[in-house]
């Protein structure tokens, strides 16, 4: 995991940000270049700048691969009935 030099934990809970978003904000908070990121991911420079663009469709395996730099990953959540979620 790389070490930042800020934190998203700012932001209030329940504060939504999208997914390329979060990746733009990480990668910058560790003073990373887009090819940067790729190689430490083992991506594509072409798909960091497609997930930092905000393209629908993306191999998640992929994107895992650059959240778990950051700590993160994505995955199936079980949603709830609670409209407010």
């Amino acid at each position: 995991m790389l070490k930042q030099t800020n934190s998203l934990d700012l932001y209030p809970i329940g504060y939504k940000m999208n997914l390329s978003d979060l990746v733009k904000s990480k990668r910058k908070s560790v003073q990373l270049t887009q090819p940067e990121l790729a190689e430490k991911a083992g991506v594509g420079l072409r798909f960091i700048r497609e997930l930092e663009q905000g393209k629908e469709t993306l191999r998640l395996d992929k994107v895992n691969d650059v959240l778990h730099l950051f700590g993160y990953e994505v995955g199936a959540v079980l949603k709830t009935d609670n409209p407010d979620s």
